[in-house]
């Protein structure tokens, strides 16, 4: 019997930018769809055919491929804009729609908050079709740097230098093998998270304006200029510490998991083995990042925290003296995964949301 293709994975280690989008608690077409979008956006290094031989007899990537995944890149977070937009909302505790009355699969009645299409319409007939845009320049520059910053740093430290797994080597070799490549990846994505954070902050800040209607943060740099003035330096990378740790956890618990599952639970006589593989690192793509989901949320809260916005400051949110202090209340609430889910959002006993 023979299998269906394998879904759309990265070439190596898996990273948060060609893992699945679970995170934002999407069916499984709509993330296995944005999953293969993510990976077109990939730097130009990672998937860039080869135009020809350098020196040392290696391939050197086609010129101009890295401008097209940048393009690429922008592309596919314009089209995502309007469902982090939405997600954002609900992180802070946003809801200016009622919950409606449902019912659960045993056919008990249950009550559900709005999901994304009903939020998007909400958001629509407020700011009209383009208010679903708000917060998108920065959000494009922010991702333009991060790949840009993933780019420079595969050219400074060359993938093409390292020894990549083989389902010949033995186990210490293939394990010292996804370490040291895992390394890599990290020091890629804990670079690029740095560069682009700043620009992240301000996104996230014109984003949740729309909770009190300000227009405090209205363009790049009167932001940038606006954040240096009353919060300084540091208030460019407010939520770093969360998103970097996130990370982190993302990278070294999926591409471990992932090759233990295929070096011990995937035989190599089986016919289908490379294809199994390459569903393993999708299926811990979306299980891990299910798992980093409240770092991601706990950075998000903590750049829109008591920064002069209705959705920072009380009752949408204590005011935070640190990111830990955020997790805890967030944990205390049972809130720590406060908008995975942008379909089916059934309001749990312990929510303590602000009705507009």
């Amino acid at each position: 019997m023979l299998l269906p293709p394998p879904l759309p994975t990265c070439p190596g280690p898996l990273t948060r930018k060609c893992a699945p989008v679970a995170s934002a608690g999407l069916p499984a077409v709509v993330a296995v769809g944005m999953a293969a979008a993510a990976a077109a956006a990939l730097p130009g290094g990672l998937r860039a055919p080869p135009a020809g031989l350098g020196a040392g007899g290696r391939p050197e990537p086609a010129e101009g491929s890295e401008s097209l995944f940048v393009v690429l890149g922008a592309g596919f977070t314009a089209l995502s804009h309007p469902l982090l937009y939405v997600k954002l909302l609900i992180q802070v505790g946003h809801e200016p729609l009622p919950p409606t009355i449902g019912r659960n699969v045993l056919g008990k009645k249950v009550l559900y908050l709005p999901g994304f299409f009903t939020y998007a319409r909400h958001i629509v007939e407020v700011d009209g079709k383009m208010g679903l845009f708000r917060g998108l320049a920065p959000r494009i520059l922010s991702s333009t740097l991060s790949t840009v910053t993933r780019g420079t740093v595969k050219k400074v430290f060359p993938v093409e230098d390292m020894e990549h797994v083989s389902n010949k080597d033995d186990v210490k070799t293939s394990l010292r093998k996804v370490l040291k490549e895992t390394s890599h990846e990290m020091l890629m994505q804990c670079m690029s998270r740095v560069i682009s954070h700043p620009l992240h902050v301000i996104s996230m800040r014109c984003m949740v304006q729309f909770v009190g209607r300000e227009v405090k943060y209205s363009g790049v740099f009167s932001s940038i200029g606006r954040i240096f003035k009353e919060e300084g330096i540091l208030g460019f990378f407010v939520g770093l510490v969360p998103h970097i740790l996130g990370d982190v956890v993302f990278l070294w618990c999926c591409n471990i998991l992932a090759h233990f599952i295929n070096t011990y639970a995937v035989d190599d006589n089986f016919s289908q083995a490379s294809v199994i593989r390459s569903y393993t690192k999708f299926v811990m793509g979306i299980a891990v990042s299910m798992l980093t989901y409240p770092f991601l949320l706990v950075g998000d809260l903590m750049a829109v925290n008591n920064c002069g916005l209705r959705a920072g400051l009380p009752p949408y949110s204590p005011v935070f003296i640190s990111w830990v202090q955020c997790w805890r209340h967030l944990s205390a609430q049972g809130q720590l995964f406060r908008g995975s889910s942008l379909l089916f959002r059934r309001v749990s006993a312990a929510a303590r949301f602000p009705i507009d």
